[in-house]
Formats: structure tokens, sequence, C-alpha cells
């Protein structure tokens, strides 16, 4: 990563994610000249705001200087009203004014976004998604959502948060013909899709098939191995995946689809999601190409610092 010059301005963009928490910095031709990374408190919210600080005033001391401007991706939504915080994935943060919170120990303006909505926004800004008259990023981690830009801007919707389709629900006849419980979500809903496509959703299909994995990446290596039980698991997660990604597709009709997270990193879902989408998309309609990130694990903190150069602070 080079050296940022002493009179360029350096943005800075933070993701927040269910695992980790990162810090990329990028100069004023958006090059990144530094990035760091630190787990996730998720069940201690005071230790949670102090390494959110800890980690921003690690970062600015080893670049020598102050951010011209600071966008953090938050996981989760924030009512506008009152303020606070849903997050299904850091269980700390539900119930906290964590923007107000961040805002007094930082002591600064800081721009906030959705950490999904915010790998959409840098993905469709030079990413897989440039030049699209539309595009949505679909995030598959620790939980599944996303976000949609037209014209490489993020559209936020009246609540702020257009494609959380993690928390659609699992239709009763895909729980019927896989003989899936009705799963508890965090976010206070029954059969979201969170709870059965994204990376913990696959651990999860593979454990109520009658195994043990506590992760996507060992369910994949023991598919790659010909473990009946976790080809059984992938199979099922490609069929619900491809219905969720129909559903957007029908929702949003975008142009390209991007897709991050862990699961991003298996490349056969690239050559085995269209079919798996078009088998629950009417006649004529098309699957648009669906593409890995450009900048893979550093989107969402990429992202962030773009939102906070777009938009400025306090937003």
């Amino acid at each position: 990563m080079a050296e940022p010059a002493n009179d360029t301005q350096v943005w800075c963009g933070l993701d927040i994610g269910g695992t980790k928490i990162e810090l990329a910095a990028f100069d004023a031709g958006f090059d990144c000249v530094l990035r760091q990374r630190i787990d996730t408190p998720q069940h201690d919210y005071p230790a949670f705001i102090e390494a959110v600080a800890g980690l921003v005033e690690a970062g600015e001391r080893e670049l020598g200087r102050r951010s011209s401007g600071l966008g953090i991706g938050l996981p989760g939504v924030r009512d506008r009203d009152s303020g606070l915080q849903l997050s299904s994935n850091v269980p700390a943060l539900s119930g906290r004014p964590l923007a107000a919170d961040l805002t007094t120990r930082l002591a600064r303006p800081l721009a906030f976004g959705n950490d999904c909505q915010c790998f959409a926004l840098s993905e469709a800004s030079d990413g897989a998604g440039d030049g699209a008259p539309s595009m949505l990023g679909v995030i598959l981690g620790t939980g599944a959502s996303g976000g949609y830009c037209i014209d490489g801007r993020l559209v936020g919707g009246y609540n702020g948060f257009v494609s959380e389709w993690g928390h659609w629900s699992l239709p009763a006849r895909l729980l019927q013909q896989y003989e899936l419980p009705l799963l508890g979500c965090a976010c206070g809903l029954q059969g979201c899709f969170e709870r059965y496509v994204s990376g913990s959703g696959l651990a999860q299909l593979q454990r109520l098939l009658g195994g043990s994995a506590t992760n996507a990446g060992t369910v994949l290596e023991l598919a790659r191995q010909g473990d009946a039980l976790a080809q059984r698991a992938c199979a099922v997660h490609l069929d619900l995946l491809g219905h969720a990604l129909a559903a957007l597709v029908l929702g949003f009709d975008p142009h390209r689809i991007v897709l991050g997270g862990g699961l991003s990193q298996h490349a056969a879902l690239y050559t085995q999601l269209p079919a798996a989408v078009g088998a629950h998309l009417f006649a004529g309609a098309r699957v648009p190409p669906i593409l890995p990130p450009r900048f893979g694990a550093a989107g969402g903190a990429r992202g962030a610092a773009l939102l906070a150069r777009q938009l400025g602070p306090a937003h």
C-alpha cells in the first residue's frame, strides 16, 4: 500500500460485521493506503465502543493524520426516530443509540450507513457493478442482506433498509419440501432467509440434516471430499438461495448482482446459481449476470469511506 502524500486527503471507512471490524483508509485517488482488522466484541457494548475507537485512533496514528472524513457501515438497521440500532449479528448493539455513542466517543461528525449497503456502493463505484444502470450487492456471510444502487448511488428507501432481503420469509412450500423447521431470527421474525442461506445458514442446514459443522467452510470442504450429507446440505442451500435471488430479480430487476461475504469466495456458486435462480422465475425472465466482487472483503470499508466522501458527515 502506498504512503499518502502529506497534502492529500485521506478518507476512512469502517466495516462492522458479525465477526470482524475492518478499517480502511483511501487517498484522494481512492487507492487504499491502510487496512487494519480486529475481532468484533459481539456481546459487550462498552467493549465494542472502545474497540471501534481504538481501531480508528491506531489507524490515524499510523497514517500520521486525522481523516478528512470517516464513514461507518453498521450491521442491521437504525430506527430513524429513536436512533436505536437493531442488529441480529452483533447482539450487543440492539436497542442501543450506537450512532450517537460513536459520534460522542470519536468526537467528530460521522457518516453512517448499513454495512451491506456500503458494500454495494463500493462495487457500484469502479467495482463489479460499475457502469450498470442498476445493481444489487448481495451479502452471504454471517448474515444475509444487501444494497441496491441506481447509476452508482445508493437507494435507501423510507426506512433506510432497501434490500434487507435476508428478513423476507422462506415460503412454507420450501420448508415442507425439505422438511425444515421454522427457525426464529434475532430480528424477531420467523423463517427469515438469513437463517438458511447465509454462510452460517449453510452450516445450520448441515446440522439440521444430522451433521455437526460449525461454519460454511467446513461444509464446503466436506462436500468437496464427497461427503453425502454435506453435498445434500449444499444442494438444499443452492435451491433456497436460488429462490431468494429470484425474488430479488422480480422485485428489483437489477442489471447485475454482485455477491459479497464469505460465500462469495466459493467459485462454484457463479456457475450454479444462474440455473438455480432461473428455476424460480417464470418463462422468459432472464437471470442477470451474477458476479464476484472486485474489491472482495475490503468492499464494505471502501463503501463506508465513499459514503463519507459523497454525503459528508452526520448521515
